[in-house]
């Protein structure tokens, strides 16, 4: 423990680009959740020193410069940490296959050679949900999933038998990193959450942005799918299984003439630009049924994200893996009822409490989602709305993660007296 009697974590991380997803936006609202006066934080990245994303961090990045390659590698970030680590009572390394992990386990190996007594800090390894089978089973992923094999024999097997605690943010991602590989040991294993901030109250600006960002919507009702315009999650299936969903409204319109239409669907993120994106963009201009109800607004942030939450009639997500689902708990922070396939790890928790409507990662599951809602009546999707807001504050709010957490720590570190005076001061 460090003389000013604070935890002194140093999370190790590739880059804190946001573009990078989950990973960036997960160790965000870790440090965001610990007491300052009693938890520091400091961060080692492999980005410029200029980058626009550097600046603003509520803790100290240490950016030494930009990777290079698929491992991600950077030179000096070896020679850092044998300067450094010994400063720290804890280093976390988040996410795996990259040469972030590799290096700090052989720097902590080599400190450990010649510290001569001195205390080392212990290490911790978040696999941010990189070791699900899906990334092993994928069609798409064959030459991926060979490359992961061989950097687990040489390499991942002894950064993660060897690390003190492994760190999960569900349930199901600690059961499901047990099946890819062999041998898999982790000395202990925790599940610590991951808590995001309550968003401010709904309010005019919110409205004003998201409007001027989707100028098309023209305040027609809409279910909202906000994430990365990618296979993995889902959105080719998404749009099959809502072009099926609007010809059987249809039809029944013609049947029952009060009934009305489905609520648009507004499908925000990066990734247009990809030839998966743009290919998106094709099925809806050739389909007949999608082109006057699909938007494609690009990436929101700031207020029109938060406005097209709190608009929104419900948040989609018919993934084919999800290790947590930022977004997923953004639209839960809102009040918004989510409808996820049963491959976002954190589908119990949130059905428990009966604030979304689960099925399978297929364009079959997709349109039963849409059904689902479709037939809900008012009354049901009102609850249901209270039931999101309450699967948020049980089990995603910052609080409750924070205590996770600060309770993993305190069995790695064996420091029981400071973190229990840590969680009684903090919470």
């Amino acid at each position: 423990m460090s003389n000013s009697q604070n935890i002194k974590i140093l999370h190790v991380i590739p880059s804190m680009n946001p573009k990078e997803g989950g990973t960036v936006q997960a160790l965000k609202t870790m440090i965001s959740g610990l007491p300052e006066d009693k938890v520091l934080n400091e961060i080692v990245s492999l980005d410029s020193v200029k980058s626009s994303f550097i600046n603003g961090s509520p803790c100290v990045i240490h950016a030494i410069g930009n990777h290079t390659g698929p491992w991600k590698y950077n030179k000096r970030l070896a020679s850092w940490l044998l300067a450094n680590l010994a400063y720290f009572d804890c280093v976390i390394v988040h996410g795996l296959w990259s040469y972030a992990g590799y290096a700090t386990r052989v720097a902590l190996k080599k400190l450990a050679r010649g510290a001569s007594g001195a205390k080392l800090p212990k290490l911790l390894v978040m696999p941010h949900g990189m070791l699900d089978p899906y990334f092993q089973r994928a069609a798409n992923r064959k030459l991926k999933a060979f490359r992961n094999v061989i950097f687990w024999k040489l390499i991942e097997e002894k950064l993660v038998n060897s690390a003190d605690a492994l760190l999960f943010t569900c349930d199901e991602e600690m059961t499901l990193a047990s099946i890819p590989f062999k041998p898999y040991a982790p000395k202990m294993g925790f599940v610590v959450g991951l808590g995001l901030a309550a968003p401010a109250p709904y309010n005019d600006s919110m409205r004003e942005a998201f409007a001027k960002s989707c100028p098309s919507l023209n305040k027609s009702p809409f279910i909202l799918f906000l994430g990365r315009i990618d296979e993995k999650k889902g959105v080719d299936m998404l749009l099959k299984a809502y072009s099926k969903a609007i010809k059987v409204k249809e039809a029944d319109s013609n049947n029952i003439p009060i009934l009305g239409v489905l609520p648009k669907l507004v499908i925000a993120g990066p990734g247009l630009d990809t030839i998966y994106g743009r290919n998106m963009q094709a099925m809806v201009t050739r389909d007949d049924g999608l082109r006057n109800m699909v938007i494609f607004p690009g990436m929101l942030t700031g207020d029109a994200k938060w406005g097209a939450f709190y608009q929104s009639e419900a948040f989609i997500l018919p993934s084919h893996q999800e290790n947590f689902g930022v977004a997923v708990v953004e639209a839960l922070s809102c009040g918004v009822p989510v409808l996820i396939s049963n491959q976002v790890n954190i589908w119990r928790e949130i059905n428990e409490t009966g604030g979304c409507y689960v099925s399978t990662d297929s364009v079959e599951g997709t349109f039963k989602l849409f059904q689902f809602w479709d037939k809900s009546s008012y009354k049901q999707k009102q609850a249901m709305s209270r039931n999101a807001l309450q699967a948020y504050n049980k089990y995603f709010a910052l609080a409750p993660a924070a205590k996770k957490l600060l309770k993993a720590i305190k069995e790695t570190l064996k420091i029981y007296p400071i973190i229990n005076e840590l969680q009684d001061e903090a919470f």
